[in-house]
């Protein structure tokens, strides 16, 4: 009895979660199927590689989107820590300031937004869209859209061969992963993040400053975007202008139908991980499966559509069944 009330809590704590991970398996026997050829070790490794900057970008949105707020500029982002990390390098400098650097031009671009947000109370899709434009613009103005090119090798996988740099890369994913996900469950901050999600004023009141907590998750934000962009820029010999279009919508995408709520309060990495996982399967998929892969845009923004109708759909459910309750309550 008591493993049966358990089982029903995990389904019903879960069932998101579950649900992606059910989806993923099946989207996997199907290519076993009917496209045998995907699962090889060179397209295992590709996939691996390509949807590292997506992980970590993801990683960070969950964050964002756990207190309840959006940020459709990370592409943007990307774009330009990506051109800075390629600047950088042609002047020599070793990794290791590098990196400092560059996570830091992300992290001002991240606090840029968390203040306008949190201070300034504006809503953050207004916010993350003006920044959207405003940062890929300016930076289109900037190279006038010309490439980064000439990057050292000593910048390239890090200095090491293509091999052990693709495992480095893939590495540092799950390591980000993992601390973030530790520290969700075991920090306090982690608990700050949920509860500013779940009700800002029942947090504030709780003596949490929601305007801290929603800063930091912006800086977070940043920081992860720019080390994002850093690792999928040490993979190439040149820095595109136009790096990250359409990575904001991969992420946003990855979170939500891994089960964090697009209302704040309630989700998971885990659950990130797997979106990460099913939505980076699919457009190779379809290259597979011989299905134009201009789908994979049109799938992506379905899957955030279903998933906001459905943390809707959960919303209602949940005041109709406490106004029951509370009306049973007063009539007895």
């Amino acid at each position: 009895m008591q493993n049966r009330s358990w089982l029903h809590i995990i389904l019903t704590r879960y069932k998101r979660e579950i649900s992606a991970t059910l989806a993923y398996i099946l989207l996997l026997l199907l290519l076993a199927v009917l496209a045998p050829s995907f699962f090889t070790a060179s397209n295992w490794r590709d996939l691996l590689v390509n949807n590292v900057p997506v992980l970590i970008v993801a990683i960070g949105m969950t964050l964002v989107i756990l207190v309840a707020e959006i940020d459709i500029s990370v592409g943007s982002q990307f774009a330009v820590c990506s051109v800075a990390a390629g600047l950088i390098a042609k002047t020599g400098i070793s990794m290791l300031p590098l990196l400092f650097l560059v996570l830091g031009i992300g992290a001002i671009l991240g606090c840029f937004n968390g203040l306008l947000i949190a201070e300034l109370r504006l809503p953050s899709i207004v916010v993350t869209l003006a920044m959207l434009v405003a940062w890929r613009d300016a930076l289109l103005w900037c190279t006038q859209g010309a490439w980064i090119q000439g990057l050292p090798d000593s910048f390239q996988w890090f200095g090491f061969n293509q091999r052990t740099g693709a495992i480095a890369l893939v590495s540092i994913s799950i390591f980000i992963l993992l601390i973030f996900t530790w520290g969700l469950r075991n920090l306090v901050a982690g608990r700050a993040i949920y509860a500013v999600g779940s009700d800002s004023e029942a947090a504030r009141l709780s003596g949490i400053a929601p305007a801290t907590v929603v800063i930091s998750v912006f800086v977070t934000m940043g920081v992860l975007t720019a080390l994002a962009a850093l690792l999928n820029a040490v993979r190439f010999s040149a820095v595109p202008s136009n790096v990250g279009v359409g990575l904001e919508l991969k992420a946003i995408a990855a979170v939500v139908v891994g089960g964090t709520a697009i209302t704040g309060g309630r989700g998971n990495l885990f659950g990130t991980f797997i979106g990460t996982a099913l939505l980076g399967t699919i457009g190779t998929a379809l290259t597979f499966l011989g299905i134009n892969p201009f789908w994979e845009k049109a799938i992506q923004g379905a899957i955030i559509l279903v998933a906001l109708a459905s943390d809707i759909a959960l919303e209602s459910l949940k005041h109709v069944k406490f106004s029951s309750a509370r009306g049973i309550v007063r009539q007895n």
